[in-house]
C-alpha cells in the first residue's frame, strides 16, 4: 500500500470519527473507533514522509539551529 493510500485511509477514519463520534452503542452492541489523537499523529507522519519523498531538498526547510555559548 502506498503512502498516499495509507493517508487516505487515515483521513477517512478521522472523518468518520469527526462526523459519527468516537464511540456509540446500539442495543447491546458497542463500537469504539480508533483513538483520534493517534490518527492525527499518524496523519502528520505520513504527510511528512510524502512531503519528503516529493521534495527531498526541502527536508530541512523548517529546521532551525540554536547556539548557546554559556556567556
Amino acid at each position: 500500500m502506498t503512502l498516499e493510500e495509507q493517508l487516505k485511509q487515515i483521513n477517512d477514519a478521522i472523518t468518520a470519527i469527526e462526523i459519527g463520534g468516537q464511540e456509540y452503542q446500539i442495543g447491546s452492541r458497542r463500537l469504539k473507533r480508533a483513538d483520534l489523537s493517534l490518527l492525527y499523529k499518524r496523519q502528520r507522519e505520513l504527510q511528512a514522509q510524502i512531503n519528503y519523498e516529493n521534495s527531498p531538498n526541502d527536508a530541512l526547510a523548517n529546521t532551525y539551529v540554536s547556539v548557546f555559548d554559556r556567556r
